[in-house]
Parts: structure tokens; C-alpha cells; sequence
């Protein structure tokens, strides 16, 4: 369904403020009351029925029990520019009481640091409230691909599929290509991920820079038990336990400012689906608001869901650890930050 979010945010502030009449003023409301007999707004950065849309229904269907006064919740679609118009709308126009939170797309926190026009906010402003998943990411080859090992890509080019120049799987395949001495070329024109699997399948191209782990096994789990694939190298700021075998990119880059350069670049990897509340929320409804997302993660109805849909819930961060990351990302090395931007062709 599609919103007139303008509509919708100017009908919405004319509501709050006539709630406001006849109520205690906001900042002077204990957060334990203030929920109570409200509706939080759960605005979702993509479209309905992918990964972030399944993920944040099914978060939602029992995060009301776990905050106090126990509001109702409801989910919103607002898709657009890869997350960029929901972060955009959050920042400047969304209300500030602590009823809308969004579900973001882990790329869009640093679409500012990347030099994104569009991107008109400071994401170490807003208040982030946790993940329920960090994500590995994944180099994977088709078994009739040339390459056998990091080593072999090192030394040998294949072709991997993308749908454009500034897509994630494309910059991640510069990433590496810039800091490991791969030879990944490029190959764009796909659709999305399902065209370059087919891709692969029909030896169109060798392989996908950009599979996680968590969507490998939700969509092609066979993947590995037939052997189709080789998993040639994982990234991310930590390593998938499932996947000994495979090497991880930090553990292999030798170059000081290379290591710099790709801790930057992933960082996004390791914020998986985050959550977050605009900025200038009243504190005390942020830190009810990020036990809620705790206690939710933990809610064995929504353990049980996630397993039973193939969702990826591992390792929960919270709150602090996102904004501690993203700002840490933030005070990276002008040098880094420009090799970085070169490399996302902004």
C-alpha cells in the first residue's frame, strides 16, 4: 500500500497537538505512563514482503507486550531510495515523543559518510535501538567457476552479477578487489539477487560478491549440501562460527590502511537490520524502548517465528553497541573516508 506520507505527517502533528491540550506535557510524562492507550508506528525503509518488511512484522507482532502500558503497534511500509527517504522523513519530520520507530536498511546510517546527496541527516543523532542479527557476508562461486580458493581469485579474474554500478554487491566487490588484490570483475544489468543466481546456475557469470550467510540458508540451503557453490571468503566485522573453513577478510588484509579501509566498509555488515528512533526522543523512552527491543529478541514466541521462517536471529546488539559503531565509523581517517567514497562512486 502506498502512503501520502506528507498527508499523513501533517494529519498526524495536528492530532498531537490537540492531544497535547488536554494532556501533561510530554517531557514531563514518566515513560512507564506514557505508552499507555498510545499507537506506535513501526515505519519499515523497503517494501512489503522482503527480508526488513517479514523481519519487522514479525518483531512487531510482540513488541507492544514488552513495553509499559502495553500500546498497540503497527507497521508501515515507506520505501524509496534504499531507505534513504524513511531515514530523511525520520529525521526531519517524524514525531519526536518516542511513538515511531523505523526498521532501517543496514546501508543507510552511512550514506552520509559516502557522500550521498539525497542522504540529508546525521545518523549519530538518531537513537538507535538494536538488531536482531549481525550478518556475514559472502564471496561465492559456482562450482564450475575457475577459482577454488582466495588465493586462486587472487591471481585468476571471474565475472560476478550485479544489478548496478552503485549497488552494495558492487561496492563490496571493489571493497575487495581495492584491499585483498582480487580480480572480481563486475558484470551489471541484473535485476536483483535472484537474476544473478540464476546467473550462476546458467554460467552466465562465476559467482556473487554479496551473499550473506543468513539469506543463504533462508533461500538456498541445498546450496551447500549439493556443493554448487564455494564459499571463497566471508566479510564483516566478525566471523560467521558455522564457517571455519572459510577466511575472513580482516584476518587476511596485511596492509595497516587497508584493514582501516575495510573495518569502514563493513561496518554496515555488522549493523544487520537495525532499529531506531528519531533524534530528541525523551531519554527514558529511549532506554524503555531499547529493553523493549531486548526483551523482544529474547520472547521465545518471536525465537520460535524466526526459526520456523528462516530469519537469521544471532547475536542481538543493542542500542549502544549500533550508535557506538556508526560513530566510531564516523571518526575514521579522512584518508579512509575518501578511498571510501571512491570506491561507492558517489
Amino acid at each position: 500500500m502506498q502512503y501520502n506520507w506528507q498527508k499523513f505527517a501533517t494529519g498526524l502533528t495536528l492530532a498531537l497537538g490537540a492531544n497535547l491540550l488536554f494532556a501533561a506535557p510530554a517531557s514531563a510524562q514518566p515513560a512507564r505512563d506514557f505508552y499507555k492507550g498510545k499507537t506506535v508506528t513501526l515505519v519499515i525503509s523497503s517494501s512489503s514482503g522482503g527480508g526488513y518488511d517479514i523481519m519487522g512484522r514479525t518483531i512487531a507482532k510482540y513488541l507492544g507486550k514488552h513495553i509499559p502500558g502495553n500500546p498497540r503497534v503497527v507497521v508501515n511500509n515507506m520505501p524509496g531510495a534504499g531507505g534513504i527517504v524513511a531515514m530523511n522523513y525520520l529525521y526531519r519530520s517524524a514525531p519526536k515523543d518516542g511513538t515511531f520507530i523505523a526498521a532501517m536498511q543496514n546501508n543507510t546510517p552511512f550514506e552520509p559518510l559516502l557522500g550521498t546527496k539525497e542522504a540529508r541527516y546525521d545518523p549519530t543523532k538518531f537513537n538507535w535501538l538494536g538488531s536482531p542479527s549481525v550478518e556475514v557476508g559472502l564471496i561465492a562461486v559456482w562450482k564450475t567457476a575457475p577459482v577454488n580458493s582466495l588465493a586462486d581469485l587472487q591471481k585468476r579474474e571471474i565475472s560476478v552479477g550485479s544489478s548496478g554500478a552503485n549497488s552494495t554487491p558492487s561496492f563490496y566487490a571493489r571493497l575487495i578487489n581495492a584491499t585483498l588484490g582480487t580480480k572480481m570483475k563486475i558484470v551489471v544489468g541484473y535485476p536483483g539477487q535472484n537474476e544473478v543466481y540464476f546467473a550462476m546456475e546458467r554460467r552466465e557469470v562465476d559467482g556473487f560478491p554479496s551473499l550473506f550467510y543468513n539469506t543463504l540458508n533462508a533461500t538456498h540451503p541445498n546450496w551447500r549440501t549439493e556443493k554448487n557453490i564455494r564459499l571463497i571468503l566471508q566479510y564483516g566485522l566478525e566471523k560467521e562460527p558455522a564457517l571455519p573453513d572459510v577466511p575472513s577478510a580482516l584476518d587476511v588484509v596485511t596492509n595497516p590502511e587497508d584493514k582501516l579501509l575495510l573495518q569502514a566498509g563493513l561496518a554496515e555488515v555488522t549493523l544487520g537490520r537495525p532499529y531506531v528512533m528519531p533524534p530528541n526522543v525523551p531519554a527514558d523512552r529511549v532506554a524503555l524502548m531499547r529493553k523493549a527491543f531486548a526483551d523482544t529478541f529474547q520472547d521465545p514466541g518471536f525465537v520460535s517465528d524466526s526459526r520456523r521462517m528462516a530469519l537469521g536471529v544471532n547475536s542481538p546488539r543493542t542500542g549502544e553497541q549500533i550508535q557506538q559503531l556508526i560513530a566510531e565509523t564516523y571518526r575514521a581517517p579522512p584518508k579512509v573516508i575518501d578511498r571510501l567514497r571512491k570506491l561507492s562512486l558517489h
